[in-house]
């Protein structure tokens, strides 16, 4: 009996133990702390989506707590009681809000705002619990107003584009436009072979450059040589110089003059007929002399043989 009463106990014991640790290692899954020494809180929200058990409590950022449980105040309808485990040793205002902050996954949690009062709540007090806007609260009374009145011009818009995508001007405008593309890949391909052609164009350059800086010696050579001419023409006694050119000139004058006089002697022979058809006739004579020599040498010319 006393064998039988011992394994009893001992069955019994093995399943409180294995009970303790299914509960303790639950709250422990849970990160709940059980052998850490907590202040509880509760907070009261008309919405509660997204917290869960185990949510963090964070103040500026750094966690001093977490969700305890989660409850509906069946005497207070349409609020949710949220049982908040926080740290001892944090001290907890009076005027502190409990913000319900949900982020862009959809994951809630708690974040205290602390006050400013210098007294302090005691434990079990209800803070004051204030849901803060999330960006899908921003987007459904902000964005989405704006959406909605926006879209009737949209719709104006799309009906404007397909006016305009349908009118036969755009196809002949894109068509031009083809035609301008066209031409410019044309003056593209002109420019690309100019530019290849700009080597040869280059030489053909330094070589004119070459033949102008040659000219330019020769320019300046002559502008030497013109100098030298120049000092020389100054050298020269201009005055004495005109003056022979002045007395030729007058002398010409009279020779053209008595040329052309008929009381002169040159005038006589130039504008006298008689003397032109004398010199005509003695010319005549002496060339039918000449045929006569020619012909009978023999009566001008005698040769004697001794």
């Amino acid at each position: 009996m006393k064998k039988n009463f011992s394994k009893e106990l001992i069955i019994g014991l093995t399943v409180l133990i294995t009970l303790l640790i299914l509960f303790f290692g639950i709250d422990y899954l849970k990160g709940i702390n059980v052998f850490k020494a907590a202040n509880y809180y509760y907070a009261s929200y008309t919405d509660v989506a997204g917290l869960a058990q185990s949510a963090p409590v964070t103040v500026n950022g750094f966690k001093v707590g977490l969700v305890r449980d989660i409850s509906y105040e069946y005497d207070n309808p349409g609020h949710v009681k949220v049982e908040l485990s926080l740290d001892r040793k944090l001290k907890v205002p009076k005027g502190t809000e409990a913000v319900l902050v949900t982020d862009m996954l959809g994951t809630s949690s708690i974040e205290l705002k602390m006050g400013v009062d210098p007294d302090y709540h005691s434990v079990g007090d209800y803070l004051q619990g204030v849901t803060a806007s999330g960006l899908m609260d921003g987007i459904s009374n902000d964005l989405m107003p704006s959406i909605a009145s926006i879209m009737p011009k949209v719709d104006s818009l799309l009906v404007a584009l397909t006016t305009i995508a349908a009118d036969p001007a755009l196809l002949s405008a894109v068509e031009r436009l083809d035609n301008v593309m066209a031409n410019l890949e044309a003056t593209t391909k002109n420019v690309a072979t100019l530019t290849a052609a700009m080597p040869s164009m280059a030489t053909d350059a330094r070589n004119s450059l070459a033949n102008v800086e040659a000219i330019t010696t020769n320019l300046t050579s002559i502008s030497g040589d013109l100098a030298v001419a120049t000092s020389q023409l100054k050298e020269v006694p201009l005055d004495s110089t005109l003056m022979n050119v002045y007395e030729i000139s007058r002398e010409l004058s009279q020779l053209t003059a008595e040329l052309n006089s008929p009381n002169s002697s040159l005038g006589l022979l130039i504008h006298d007929p008689g003397f032109y058809h004398n010199l005509n006739a003695a010319v005549g004579s002496l060339d039918s002399l000449l045929i006569d020599v020619k012909k009978n040498p023999k009566r001008y010319i005698s040769i004697k043989l001794l």
